[in-house]
């Protein structure tokens, strides 16, 4: 199976922490001190003289990219559940391309 990277387009996102609540549910994380991934938020704040608040998920290494989904061509858990479609997992020999159609505003996660 190819390696995939998780590309999440922060500037969408909208801080519904369904991302969360879906990547528990998949891998059965339990305990309250233990995540997937996890919703940070950032603002609001002002630099050079604009407003910014950013919600921005945040893989921990307990994420694999729902492995077990992908091989079965399915979206990972947090991406098939993200209300806002800001995430998607992508064949890593494709991320600089990806991240350069989606423009600024976008991290990459590789497991």
């Amino acid at each position: 199976m190819k390696k995939h990277a998780l590309l999440i387009d922060y500037k969408y996102c909208t801080g519904c922490h369904s991302c969360e609540v879906a990547c528990r549910q998949e891998k059965g994380i339990e305990s309250q001190d233990e995540w997937g991934i996890k919703l940070a938020e950032f603002g609001p704040e002002r630099l050079a003289g604009k407003w910014y608040w950013n919600y921005v998920p945040v893989p921990s290494t307990l994420c694999d990219l729902c492995a077990s989904r992908l091989e079965e061509g399915l979206k990972p858990a947090c991406a098939h559940h993200c209300l806002a479609k800001c995430m998607e997992a992508v064949p890593l020999e494709d991320v600089p391309a990806r991240m350069a159609e989606l423009g600024d505003g976008v991290t990459c996660f590789v497991p």
